[in-house]
C-alpha cells in the first residue's frame, strides 16, 4: 500500500459509493497508525440509535471491568480480535487541494481515488447483555443508613459530606454502580432506598421497627383501619410523635400498598406478608430459635387479625433437625450475591447438599433473551481505564438471579450436581 501525500482525496465516501464490480486503490493517511484510542465498537441494529443520539455511557471504576449503560439495559465490552485485516478510513478532507499541487498531480491522484488508511484495526468491541452489578449498591448505602436521632439540618449535612460520611446523591450512584438508569432506579425502590434532601439513604431496622411499631400502636388508640390507613392523617399523627413526615410516609410504602382513597387523598392497606415478615426477622435476629417457640412469639408480635404462615418466609429463613427437635434460623436471599458463581459457593458453604424445596427460593432465575447476533459495525472512539443489618425489602429485583441468555436450567447445570435416588423422590443438589 503506498503512502498517500496530505489530504488524499476519496476518503470514506469513495468506499461507501463504490459500485459492484469496480475497484479503488487505498494508502496510508500521512497520520497512520496504531491510534490506540479509536477502537471499532460492534453494535446490534437496536442499539445504533442509542449510540449515535448520545443515548449511552460507559461506567465503571479503574479496578472494575467496563459495561456500557442504555436507558435500561447493561452490557459488558469484551473485545474480539480478528484475523483479517480492518482498515479504518477517515471522511475525504473537505478543503480538496493542496495549495502548492501542480494541475498535473492532481489529475494523477483524482484517477488513483484513492481511499486513506488512518489505522488497521485488530479486533473490535463486542456488547453482550449482563445483570445490572448492584451488589455495590447495597454496600454503598449500608455505610449510613437513617437513624432515629439523626437531624437532616442543610448545615449538618455540609458537615457530613465534609467530613467524608458516606452520603450518595444520584449522580455519585450513577459513576459507583454498573447499572443503568432504570435498572438503578429499580434496585433502589426494591431495597426501600428513598431520597432525603438530594441523598439516597437506607432507613436503619431499628428505626423502621419503632416506626412501624408506633404506626401500629396509634391505630388502635385511633381506630384506624389497617386496611385503610388515610395517609395524611398518619403522617400527621407520626410528625407529632416525633418522626419526620417523610419517613412516615415512607413506612407506609415499604409495609403497604395504595389502594383508593376517594375524596380523602392517599389510603394504605398495610401488607400482611411484609409486616409479619417484619417481626419474624425481629426474633430472628437473637439467632437459631426452636420452631415451635418462633412461631409462639412470632403470632404474639403479628398485630390483631393478621394471620402468621410460615410460607410467608421463604427465601428468608432455613430450618435443621438436631435430634427430634426442629429449629429455624435467619438466612435471607437478600444478603447474597447476585453473582450465580459467588451466590452457589456461599450456598455450597452453607450446605454441602440441597433439596430443591430449599434451594429454590435462593436461585429463582429472571430469564432474559439475549440481543439477535445480526450486527452493524460502526467506528467508535471511546477512552476506557477500566480493568476489570440494615432494612432490606424482599422484593424481586434483588432477590432473582438474572443471568441474560442462560436458561434456570443451563444455571443449575453449570453449578451444581443433581442426585435423585428414585424417580419419585425430590432432587438433590451439590457443588459441581
Amino acid at each position: 500500500m503506498e503512502q498517500s501525500q496530505p489530504d488524499c482525496c476519496g476518503g470514506a465516501a469513495a468506499v461507501l459509493n463504490l459500485q459492484p464490480n469496480s475497484s479503488i486503490s487505498v494508502a496510508y493517511h500521512p497520520l497512520f497508525g496504531p491510534h490506540d484510542d479509536l477502537i471499532l465498537l460492534e453494535l446490534d441494529e437496536k442499539l445504533l440509535p442509542d449510540v449515535l443520539h448520545h443515548r449511552v455511557s460507559f461506567r465503571g471504576q479503574p479496578d472494575e471491568d467496563a459495561v456500557l449503560c442504555t436507558r435500561s439495559k447493561t452490557y459488558a465490552v469484551k473485545f474480539v480480535g480478528t484475523s483479517n485485516s480492518v482498515f479504518l478510513i477517515p471522511p475525504s478532507d473537505p478543503s480538496g487541494l493542496h495549495e502548492n499541487e501542480q494541475d498535473g498531480d492532481k489529475v494523477q491522484r483524482d484517477n488513483k481515488a484513492a481511499a486513506s488508511v488512518i489505522k488497521v484495526a485488530p479486533g473490535s468491541m463486542e456488547l453482550v447483555e449482563v445483570a445490572p452489578r448492584l451488589d455495590k449498591l447495597k454496600m454503598l448505602l449500608s455505610e449510613n443508613p437513617y437513624k432515629f436521632d439523626e437531624v437532616f439540618e442543610m448545615d449538618e449535612l455540609n458537615e457530613m459530606v465534609d467530613c467524608n460520611t458516606s452520603l450518595y446523591r444520584w449522580d455519585d450512584l450513577i459513576d459507583k454502580v454498573q447499572a443503568s438508569d432504570d435498572e438503578l432506579r429499580a434496585a433502589l425502590k426494591s431495597l426501600s432506598a428513598l431520597e432525603i434532601d438530594g441523598y439516597w439513604r437506607l432507613v436503619d431496622e431499628d428505626y423502621m421497627d419503632g416506626l412501624l411499631n408506633m404506626l401500629l400502636h396509634n391505630s388502635v388508640l385511633n381506630e384506624w383501619s389497617l386496611d385503610a390507613l388515610h395517609e395524611d392523617e398518619v403522617v400527621g399523627v407520626l410528625h407529632s410523635d416525633g418522626f419526620p413526615c417523610k419517613i412516615a410516609s415512607h413506612c407506609l410504602q415499604v409495609y403497604g400498598s395504595e389502594v383508593e382513597g376517594g375524596s380523602r387523598g392517599r389510603v394504605w392497606r398495610l401488607d400482611e406478608r411484609r409486616v409479619c415478615m417484619h417481626f419474624a426477622r425481629g426474633i430472628l435476629r437473637g439467632g437459631k430459635i426452636k420452631m415451635e417457640s418462633f412461631m409462639g412469639e412470632w403470632a404474639r408480635k403479628a398485630p390483631e387479625g393478621m394471620q402468621v404462615n410460615f410460607d410467608m418466609l421463604e427465601g428468608e429463613v432455613l430450618t435443621e433437625k438436631l435430634g427430634i427437635q426442629t429449629w429455624v434460623y435467619s438466612y435471607s436471599v437478600s444478603s447474597l450475591p447476585s453473582s450465580p458463581a459467588e451466590r452457589f459457593s456461599l450456598l455450597f458453604q452453607e450446605r454441602p447438599k440441597w433439596e430443591w424445596k430449599d434451594l429454590q427460593p435462593y436461585i429463582r432465575f429472571i430469564f432474559s433473551l439475549a440481543l439477535p447476533s445480526v450486527l452493524c459495525a460502526v467506528p467508535f472512539a471511546f477512552s476506557c481505564k477500566s480493568k476489570g443489618g440494615f432494612y432490606f425489602s424482599c422484593d424481586c429485583f434483588s432477590r432473582d438471579l438474572r443471568v441474560p441468555g442462560l436458561t434456570s436450567d443451563g444455571l443449575l447445570l453449570k453449578y451444581t450436581r443433581r442426585t435423585q435416588p428414585t424417580l419419585d423422590a425430590d432432587p438433590v443438589f451439590s457443588a459441581r
